[in-house]
This record gives C-alpha cells, sequence and structure tokens, in this order.
C-alpha cells in the first residue's frame, strides 16, 4: 500500500523543447508525479511527431518522449504568444527549453533571464555543444554529436565504425537535465532559491565516454573496436549455437576456472599458463575465443544458458527488439502497462525508477497538438473571447 505522494506530486514544469534530449528529460519529471506542460508551435507543434507513424500513426519518438504532458500551442514569435509563456513560467517551478542556440535568449526564455525575474525559478537550457566555444552554434543531431564525442570510433568492428543503435547523445543529454533539476529542487528546499541548469550533449557523451578516454589518455592508445567482444576482457563476446547467439563474460580468473571446469569440459585450461590470466587470454583472444566456441557450437541455445547459468557465468541471449517486448523478465515483474493517445491505448514500459512506498509513476496520455491549449488559457485568466481572438489570429491552436 502507498504511504507517500509521488516525489515530485506539485512540481509544476513548463517546457519549450523538441526532438529527443530535453522531452526525454521532462518526461522522467512528469513520471513522477510534475505537471509538465510542453509548448508547442501551432504549425505543427514539435517536430519529432513526424519522424515516423510507427505507433499506429503516431512518431514512436514522440510516444517515446511525452506520455504525461499537456500540450499548449502558441506561437512563440507573435509578442502576444510569448507574453502567454512568460506568464506560465512565472507560476512554473522549472523550465526546460533546448531550442536553437541563441533562439531562447532573443525571446527572453534562457535561463539567465528567467532566473534574474524568478528567483524561485529553476530554468534548464540544454544545447548541443554549450553556450560558449568554437561550437557552440553548430547543429547538434544525435549522430553528429555521436561522432564529435568519439563514441562511433570505439563502437562496430574493426573494419567498420558504426553509431549507436539508439540516441545515446539525447538520451545522456535528458538524464543529465533530468537529475540536474532534482539537484536544483532539493538546493531550493534549502536555500530557498532556484537558478539556471546547464546541459550539453557534448558534454554529456563525453562523460559517458570515461572508460575509452581514460584507457587513452592514460593508457596511450583508445581501446580497439572489437564489435560485440570486450577491449580488454576475455572472453567476451558472441558464440553460436545450433539455434542461435549465446552472449557470455568472464570477469577474473576464478569465473574463467568454473568456465573451464563446468562449461568447456577442459579443467586443464584453468591452470595453462596460456589461458589462466585475463591477460593470457587478452593476448590469445583467438584461442581463448576458439576453446570457447568449440564447446558451445554442439549445444542449443537453451543448454548452452542453463550451463552458463550453473556455472555461475554471467549470459545472455542476443534479443531482437521484437523478443525484449516479449521478455519473460519484464513479463513476469508486470512492467508493462497501456497509455491512451490520440489512436487509442499504446503499450509502453514502466519508468525504471520504482518507489515501492508510493503510488505508480504517472502513465498518463500522449496529447494531441494543443489539446490543452484552452485550458491552461482557462486557469492564467484569459477570457474566452479573447482566447476566440488569439486562435482565430493563428497565435494559438
Amino acid at each position: 500500500m502507498s504511504t507517500q505522494p509521488l516525489p515530485l506530486a506539485g512540481v509544476t514544469v513548463v517546457t519549450v523543447e523538441q526532438a529527443v534530449a530535453a522531452p526525454f528529460a521532462t518526461r522522467q519529471l512528469a513520471d513522477l508525479g510534475a505537471r509538465v506542460v510542453k509548448i508547442e508551435r501551432p504549425d505543427g507543434g514539435d517536430f519529432a511527431r513526424g519522424y515516423d507513424t510507427a505507433a499506429r500513426g503516431l512518431a514512436s519518438h514522440f510516444v517515446w518522449c511525452n506520455r504525461g504532458k499537456e500540450s499548449v500551442a502558441v506561437d512563440l514569435k507573435d509578442p502576444r504568444g510569448l507574453a502567454l509563456v512568460r506568464r506560465m513560467v512565472a507560476g512554473a517551478d522549472v523550465f526546460v527549453q533546448n531550442l536553437a542556440q541563441g533562439a531562447a535568449a532573443r525571446l527572453g526564455l534562457d535561463a539567465a533571464t528567467l532566473c534574474a525575474a524568478h528567483p524561485w525559478l529553476i530554468a534548464v537550457d540544454v544545447s548541443g555543444y554549450g553556450a560558449e566555444g568554437p561550437y557552440a552554434h553548430k547543429r547538434a543531431y544525435d549522430m553528429l554529436v555521436q561522432c564529435e564525442a568519439g563514441l562511433v570510433s570505439v563502437t562496430g568492428t574493426p573494419g567498420q565504425p558504426v553509431k549507436s543503435g539508439i540516441p545515446a547523445a539525447d538520451i545522456a543529454a535528458g538524464m543529465y537535465a533530468f537529475s540536474g533539476v532534482l539537484a536544483a529542487l532539493v538546493r531550493r528546499g534549502t536555500t530557498g532559491r532556484g537558478g539556471p541548469v546547464e546541459v550539453s550533449l557534448l558534454d554529456s557523451l563525453a562523460e559517458w565516454m570515461g572508460h575509452p578516454l581514460h584507457h587513452g589518455m592514460h593508457g596511450g592508445a583508445a581501446p580497439a573496436r572489437t564489435g560485440l567482444a570486450h577491449a580488454v576482457i576475455a572472453p567476451y563476446d558472441a558464440y553460436p549455437t545450433t539455434d542461435g547467439l549465446v552472449l557470455l563474460s568472464v570477469q577474473n580468473d576464478r569465473e574463467w576456472r568454473r568456465l573451464a571446469e563446468r562449461v568447456l569440459g577442459r579443467p586443464e585450461l584453468a591452470d595453462d599458463p596460456a589461458f589462466a590470466t585475463n591477460t593470457a587470454r587478452v593476448a590469445g583472444r583467438a584461442a581463448t575465443d576458439g576453446v570457447v566456441a568449440a564447446a558451445l557450437a554442439p549445444l542449443t541455445a537453451a543448454e548452452a544458458l542453463a550451463r552458463l547459468d550453473a556455472a555461475g557465468i554471467a549470459c545472455a541471449r542476443l534479443n531482437s527488439v521484437a523478443e525484449l517486448a516479449d521478455h519473460p523478465q519484464l513479463t513476469a515483474r508486470d512492467r508493462w502497462r497501456e497509455v491512451e493517445s490520440p489512436v487509442g491505448p499504446l503499450r509502453a514500459l514502466l519508468p525504471p525508477i520504482v518507489f515501492p512506498d508510493a503510488p505508480e509513476p504517472r502513465m498518463d496520455r500522449i496529447p494531441a497538438l494543443g489539446q490543452d491549449t484552452d485550458e491552461v488559457l482557462a486557469e492564467l485568466g484569459v477570457p474566452g473571447a479573447e482566447v476566440k481572438e488569439l486562435r482565430d489570429a493563428g497565435v494559438i491552436a
């Protein structure tokens, strides 16, 4: 039974956002109970709405990043629309924006300007490369930042660098913006003041590059691209069975002994100088992978996983996206819910943060463009006649 509210209940967030990074951050806030009012352009809204139509006619990115929000369609280029948004911000706890570099400042919606006017406010600027420096005004789409941050250089096979299959730079920035808001709320609780928060995609992904970065800076060379293998651990790769690939990881020499004795059926390899230490196994990676592959090849994937599990060796299947959607662990833990949307209920995962003593995270609807414009303007005290006039003029939708 829940005994406490969701941790962000009572917090109001206004956000001028698009694409993935800022919307992903504010969706986390909505999941944990915050009210999130999303400001969108009247002529199409967040451009992520148009990325694809995979979710029964809706864009998959938008469905993922925008549940639990209210959509208000306002033209920020019209002084009347901008004035409305400023009134919304004046009553908010948090403001988030990820407009093109310099655009928020021209509108007076940058964090420094807003926090000077509203000392209680926490205002977050999410940018591609930061507010200063030679890259400040470069366009910063996810794949480009993955390249600038070096992620692509260490991802892929020896002959082919590849980008991550998920928008890693956007997700990294979104999670740092989310945690930055949480930290600022804690600070405001002790000091009574909000303040600006800055997050960039490059800074965020550069932090996630910590292992290869430190390996390269201090070890003389960045880790090589090794596909599914690990650059400095062996065996750590995918191995074929009779009906699919099985992945395993041996993290230390004790685990290697168990693998040799209980899975490979080669107990002598536990003390063989060519295999007994991780350094030796990495130096002779081809031989290491060869003995593992030979032992697993006659087995089915299920048989191989059972042996590995029984020996206490970390292992996994190479699942497809469809198999993830039907993953037995997610099903057993009741991690799926349905979220309302303009096209009806859509299946979605509960967020990863669990508060056992509070209600479930909010899994509210995915909004249609401008679905909440009238309600939010009514809360601001805008008369109905003025709302009609603004809509007729194209200032709102």
